[in-house]
């Protein structure tokens, strides 16, 4: 089992991923989906301690981190995005009642991803730590590359579709707006997974993980795979 993609040197993404569709389908919103997620852990690898919204101070700021997990003799920085359209059902042993609203911004949902693989990069500068970006989602236009001849949009540089591929400084609107470039040291390869299906329309959910190794971020080698 390789170190840099598993869960703190001790749990394999996929053993997570699975116990957790079966526990929680849907989630309720973000932070639902991080306490799970830490409590699936825990249940996997109860040596492994999960902390929430952990301050990282860098040389100029403080940033929060959404889950740090801390193994024996290495960490995992993990950051969460759940973004859903809309959504309604009922699920689970005792049932529970879901009411997902639509996020709308496709694009920001994007930009927000792409951040979070940056932040997690000038997080794990340690040879023992290493970062994981989460998004779990049932909008579809997410993972599913644009049609052929769709006009060129200003977020194409923040494409996270099936199949894409991140690296080097990507441009919002063409560079039109400075604040939204983002850098990114390591090439990062898009792969989209099924987790559950739920009836209606939306009920499709699926998952796209993109780990940071610490070869990411100049400890080491410079490339990285997601």
């Amino acid at each position: 089992m390789d170190d840099t993609e598993t869960i703190a040197g001790r749990t394999a993404l996929n053993e997570i991923i699975a116990q957790l569709r079966v526990q929680r389908p849907v989630f309720h919103s973000e932070a639902d989906l991080q306490h799970s997620f830490a409590r699936v852990l825990w249940e996997l690898a109860p040596d492994v301690h999960s902390r929430l919204e952990v301050p990282q101070r860098l040389s100029d700021r403080t940033e929060y981190l959404d889950l740090l997990c801390i193994g024996p003799s290495t960490r995992t920085a993990i950051e969460f995005k759940y973004f859903t359209r809309s959504w309604t059902g009922t699920l689970g042993t005792p049932a529970e009642d879901y009411a997902l609203k639509a996020h709308g911004a496709t694009d920001l949902a994007r930009l927000h991803f792409v951040r979070d693989i940056a932040r997690l990069e000038r997080f794990c500068r340690r040879s023992d730590q290493n970062g994981l970006a989460l998004m779990l989602t049932n909008e579809v236009s997410l993972w599913t590359p644009p049609g052929p001849g769709r006009r060129r949009t200003r977020d194409h540089d923040f494409r996270i579709h099936h199949g894409e591929e991140l690296a080097g400084t990507l441009l919002w609107a063409e560079g039109a707006y400075e604040p939204n470039t983002c850098n990114l040291r390591g090439t990062y390869s898009l792969d989209w997974e099924q987790y559950s299906e739920q009836d209606g329309g939306g009920g499709e959910f699926r998952y796209l993980a993109v780990f940071v190794t610490p070869s990411a971020t100049g400890v080491g080698d410079a490339t990285a795979h997601g």
